[in-house]
């Protein structure tokens, strides 16, 4: 390969961006306010979360849904860090 060729094919790679798509956020409407909502794939789910719908394990690789609020609680410094992971139907279910 050339020194133009290798130099283009190296240029091309790293304007490639890096790590993984991040799947859209929707917001919600509940009735204890509005939330920014993902579903996430099984594969991209890597450990166990405890879902506060029904208070039991999400299983790593389970497909279900991350939740935060649109506007942050006094006491947070951000509203994503008040995010919680939620089974899918138990999402559904909440009010």
């Amino acid at each position: 390969m050339s020194r133009r060729k290798a130099a283009a094919a190296r240029a091309q790679r790293l304007s490639r961006p890096q790590g993984r798509v991040r799947p859209p956020e929707e917001l919600v409407e509940k009735r204890d306010g509005r939330w920014w909502v993902r579903s996430l794939t099984g594969s991209s789910s890597t450990k166990p979360y405890t879902c506060p719908g029904c208070l039991r394990p999400i299983p790593p690789a389970t497909p279900h849904v991350v939740a935060w609020p649109e506007l942050k609680s006094l006491l947070s410094d951000d509203a994503i860090n008040e995010r919680r992971h939620w089974h899918t139907a138990c999402w559904r279910r909440k009010v």
